[in-house]
């Protein structure tokens, strides 16, 4: 697969099949998502595969609080996400089938090997997750490389701590997202929707497009 057409249709998947995930395709995946730039080459991305059904299903109870209160928040105005409803309602569903995806991979990553330097501005600090995320998406690419679908949520990583104790995961780490992982039940999308590159690049100032 040409690496364009992985970025194009690695969409969020909801619906997933009962098929778990074989050790050797996770391992390939893990073994590309390595490679994601990180600051300073600290490599403080950790994963943690979760199969265990207990385990899932525990993690599934501790998400479904806040994606109600999301989703109540949706459904009567007050939240706008400009999705359209079927999306919306795939999410619920997605929400209330969670304890039932073949493996969930809670992102994890050492403290000690971030370095946000937006964190004395004033506004929400995210520059720590350029060490994080870059190798999510690797992984997710990974995954579809191989015919394996993902959803990433940090819904919960709200319930840091409580994730941290079921988990085991040891001081000095953070939770950075939840991937939900398995074979899709539907087939990838072949088009997603994103905003015109002519709407979101500029020239030189933020108020000069660069391509007409």
């Amino acid at each position: 697969m040409e690496l364009s057409e992985a970025m194009r249709t690695t969409g969020t998947c909801r619906y997933f099949s009962e098929r778990p995930v074989e050790d050797d395709v996770l391992y390939r995946a893990f073994d590309d998502a390595r490679f994601g730039p990180q600051g300073g080459n600290r490599q403080p991305v950790r994963w943690v595969v979760v199969r265990d059904e207990v385990t899932k299903k525990a993690l599934a109870d501790l998400y479904l609080p806040f994606w109600e209160g999301y989703y109540a928040a949706v459904v009567e105005g007050s939240k706008k996400v400009g999705a359209i409803p079927k999306t919306v309602e795939s999410a619920n569903y997605f929400a209330h089938h969670l304890a039932e995806v073949p493996a969930l991979i809670v992102v994890c990553a050492e403290m000690d090997g971030l370095h946000p330097t937006d964190h004395e501005l004033g506004r929400l600090s995210v520059v720590g997750g350029a060490s994080i995320y870059p190798s999510v998406q690797n992984l997710t690419l990974a995954l579809r490389q191989q015919g394996v679908a993902t959803a990433l949520t940090t819904l919960l990583c709200a319930a840091e701590n409580e994730v941290k104790d079921l988990l085991g995961i040891p001081e000095g780490y953070l939770t950075a997202a939840h991937i939900a992982v398995g074979y899709p039940r539907d087939d990838f999308p072949r088009k997603l929707t994103r905003t015109p590159v002519e709407e979101i690049t500029f020239l030189d100032r933020f108020d000069n497009r660069m391509f007409a």
